[in-house]
């Protein structure tokens, strides 16, 4: 599929907005321009706000391509994982591994932070799954504007988890949107977007790799349109929006009687987190890799297992089959089928989803 945007037309950027106090203005723009008016994107100062696995990917690939990037500002280091240790997000380390300043705010409206913000002086911010709302103090700050990288073709699955609710809907076609922050959740005007297949057995870590080469991609290009005062912008059609909210960890919680499909797409769509798990025996058991199949299992409960081989646990749905080929028991590591039925016996007419069997 072509990874070149859709450029989109509307009303163009007011080359008159005013920058911040103390900031670099419209006049600096002189400084990011070349013989004959030719601008670079690499000399303008940019501010990267991002936090997860998919913002290192994007921050990493426009520093390869030369941008200069002043300053990460990301979400703060967090307990993670079954031995609660504080670690950085995967931006952060992206940032100090090319020794880029890292800012991580509690509170986006600490005036400590946001002195320490202006004076990196940003002709622009740009954001991606940073997991904050921006304040009007930050949104007016940079003289060209806040742009928001998001994963999703807006308005469709506007918030915070768009790649993992595409998938957990059984979306065939997702993409990225490039548009100009306001002070709604992902309403602003578009300046580009570029559409990508979901392929079938993707999960949502790797989709979300895809998703961040593809901005990197469109970046460049659209991004240099604001620069040179060429840009133009798309109103949302704010009547056709979707909602992507955020996902907890109770979400991962199976429920037997959806569909096979609809329980495969929650086990791709929530890989890497929060993860699909089900009870066995008392214990939390986790899938990450399953199959569906559809003929149906006449007489059988849903969570009720059917089979076994290896080559996946055959369980009992609403409609259909699910075949679990990988899963993951409390306390222990990820597994296939086959190594699991080595250390514990299960066989048809056990049921799983029962969180206090013994």
């Amino acid at each position: 599929m072509s990874k070149a945007p859709l450029l989109c037309g509307a009303a163009k950027l007011d080359p008159g907005r005013s920058g911040p106090a103390g900031g670099e203005g419209a006049g600096s723009m002189e400084s990011r321009q070349g013989p004959a008016g030719a601008v670079d994107v690499s000399k303008a100062r940019t501010v990267f706000m991002g936090t997860p696995a998919f913002a290192s990917i994007i921050l990493g690939g426009i520093l390869d391509q030369g941008w200069n990037v002043v300053a990460l500002v990301c979400q703060p280091d967090r307990p993670k994982g079954r031995g609660r240790r504080v670690q950085p997000p995967p931006a952060k380390l992206e940032a100090q591994a090319r020794s880029i300043p890292v800012l991580q705010p509690e509170r986006m409206r600490d005036p400590l932070f946001l002195e320490r913000l202006r004076g990196f002086n940003p002709d622009w911010i740009l954001v991606a799954a940073f997991g904050r709302i921006l304040p009007p103090e930050v949104l007016r700050l940079p003289p060209l504007g806040c742009y928001n990288v998001h994963a999703s073709l807006l308005p469709a699955y506007r918030g915070a988890a768009p790649i993992s609710w595409a998938i957990l809907n059984g979306e065939k076609l997702t993409g990225i949107t490039l548009f100009r922050m306001d002070e709604g959740l992902d309403t602003g005007d578009i300046l580009a977007a570029a559409p990508l297949a979901i392929d079938p057995d993707e999960t949502a870590g790797e989709l979300g790799a895809r998703l961040a080469r593809l901005a990197v991609d469109i970046l460049p290009g659209s991004m240099e349109q604001v620069l040179k005062g060429t840009a133009r912008f798309v109103p949302q059609d704010h009547s056709r929006a979707t909602w992507a909210p955020p996902l907890s960890k109770k979400d991962g919680e199976i429920r037997w009687t959806l569909s096979a499909e609809e329980i495969r797409n929650r086990v791709r769509g929530l890989d890497p987190w929060p993860g699909a798990y089900t009870f066995w025996r008392g214990s939390r058991l986790r899938l990450w890799k399953a199959a569906a199949e559809p003929e149906a299992e006449s007489g059988r409960e849903p969570g009720e297992v059917v089979g076994t081989s290896a080559e996946g646990l055959r369980v009992a749905t609403g409609q259909g089959i699910l075949v679990v080929r990988s899963l993951q028991l409390e306390g222990g590591r990820r597994m296939t089928v086959e190594e699991f039925l080595r250390g514990h016996r299960i066989g048809p007419g056990e049921r799983f989803g029962v969180a206090s069997e013994a």
